[in-house]
């Protein structure tokens, strides 16, 4: 599968993903965020981690997300939310794990009210940290107008 992030006018981005399980999908333009896309922050972090069955997992063999839709209109097909309700809990727990891995890459608080355990250990944040850095490097070095291509399963 790949993944295409590109980068728009006004800290904007979109995504477009082909040779998936299932139709090429794309997003329309959301904000990135303070530093990366948070789809893209995914890409990296269950590639670090080895999640397969996370968001981009889900997604590679079909899932359907709100806000997704079909590059090509056609009827509504119903299969990618039957990909979704067999590995939901697979694709939260890897939320819950992307977005500790980021908060500890960006600095924000790990504990207190609120934060509960520790969802990742040393070994695993020492596996998330650099790559984030390498895709903080990539994205920024991507032109308004162009594309980050990430392969899902080979890109690193």
């Amino acid at each position: 599968m790949e993944i295409s992030f590109r980068k728009l006018p006004d800290h904007r981005h979109e995504i477009l993903v082909r040779a998936r399980r299932g139709p090429d999908v794309r997003l329309p333009a959301r904000p990135v965020g303070p530093t990366l896309p948070h789809d893209l922050v995914h890409a990296v972090v269950e590639t670090a981690l080895g999640i397969e069955d996370g968001f981009w997992g889900a997604t590679a063999r079909g899932a359907t997300f709100e806000g997704f839709e079909p590059v090509v209109p056609g009827r509504h097909r119903r299969s990618g939310l039957k990909v979704l309700r067999r590995g939901g809990d697979a694709v939260l727990a890897a939320e819950l794990s992307v977005n500790w891995a980021y908060r500890v890459w960006r600095g924000l608080p790990v504990e207190g009210r609120g934060l509960g355990p520790a969802l990742l250990d040393a070994d695993a944040l020492a596996r998330t940290g650099p790559r984030l850095d390498a895709a903080a490097t990539r994205w920024a070095a991507v032109p308004e107008g162009g594309e980050l291509l990430w392969r899902w399963g080979t890109d690193r």
